[in-house]
């Protein structure tokens, strides 16, 4: 559990708060396991397939796998939506979230505007485990917005995983579809940093959290082509969540990284299993204000992109400053580079 203290330097009074009780009991745990456990649930399926599977069984897993890639993303339809639904609410319970909103009624104007929103969140961890807090389902985001949560496009090249994201509501993460969004006036969530936040992980410095952002503009371009506003998002108690087992580094591995949409580790999850699922730490997820930033459409200057983005990482520093002490944070150290 989080420690609270108490700051008289902030004012809270606009702030809301919805805080879900844990439950990380067995239905729950299959929610889980069922949206963010398949990296261990593929990585036994290919060990088995590999040493352990007969001839029939291992076609009887091509099969699976081929049929899963060619299938689309979205099948069964309304079906695969239930299961989507069950599971976010199940992750829900078992995260215990607790969403602390700054101003609800600047982010009811963006929405009442149907204006194309960023929700930009950090950090990105070994996985970027909230992401199903921006889900209509549970309604954390004030109008019942609609916030697709966008992920490496590199998750829906793989079998099984293309369905399961796709089911709860996400999309891949480029440049067609955050225009599509943003100029139909509707709203998406990313972790700007990526995975390459991840190479910044290390257990040697566990006092420092480093956000990859310096270098991080492109969507602020697209915020100013289209006109939309920019939405900072902290989430805390996401460390400890897993535990680095083998991680690789050097240029080759960011690299690969960069081209895969994704990062080859090994991690420790709940009951110390190998891949497994993440630890069932209280999330708390801190909404900031919107910023706002003008429509520049094709002409972006390269002044703007440079001062909005300094302003976005000043804002996202100030979010965690303003909430780090209530959560416990009080000795982790921000580090953005």
């Amino acid at each position: 559990m989080c420690r609270d203290k108490s700051n008289n330097n902030i004012d809270s009074s606009k702030w809301t708060v919805h805080d879900t009780s844990q439950n990380c009991s067995f239905l729950p745990t299959i929610g889980v396991t069922l949206l963010l456990g398949w990296n261990g649930i593929l990585s036994f399926i290919a060990l088995y397939a590999l040493f352990v599977a007969s001839k029939g069984e291992r076609l009887f897993i091509l099969g699976l796998c081929v049929l899963s890639v060619v299938l689309p993303p979205r099948w069964p339809g309304p079906m695969g939506r239930q299961i989507g639904w069950w599971m976010i609410t199940q992750s829900e319970k078992y995260f215990g979230l607790k969403t602390i909103i700054e101003n609800d009624q600047e982010l009811l104007k963006v929405s009442g505007g149907n204006r194309g929103t960023i929700f930009a969140m950090e950090p990105h961890d070994v996985i970027p485990i909230a992401a199903f807090s921006f889900s209509p389902v549970i309604s954390r985001i004030p109008g019942g917005r609609n916030v697709c949560f966008l992920v490496s496009s590199g998750v829906f090249r793989l079998p099984f995983l293309r369905q399961i994201y796709s089911w709860a509501g996400s999309l891949p993460v480029d440049k067609e579809t955050f225009l599509s969004r943003l100029n139909a006036g509707k709203a998406l969530a990313f972790v700007p940093g990526g995975v390459h936040e991840i190479l910044w992980l290390n257990k040697k410095k566990p006092r420092d959290l480093v956000l990859y952002l310096r270098n991080r503009k492109g969507f602020i371009k697209l915020a100013l082509q289209t006109g939309s506003p920019i939405v900072p998002v902290f989430v805390f108690h996401l460390d400890g969540s897993y535990r680095l087992c083998w991680l690789p580094r050097g240029k080759l591995m960011e690299t690969y990284s960069r081209w895969a949409g994704y990062f080859p580790l090994l991690y420790w999850g709940r009951w110390n299993i190998l891949q497994g699922i993440p630890r069932p730490n209280k999330l708390t997820v801190v909404i900031g204000r919107p910023i706002y930033v003008p429509k520049e459409g094709s002409e972006v200057s390269r002044e703007s992109v440079e001062k909005y983005h300094g302003i976005f990482l000043k804002e996202l520093e100030a979010l965690y400053e303003r909430h780090k002490e209530m959560e416990g944070y009080g000795d982790i150290r921000l580090k953005i580079v």
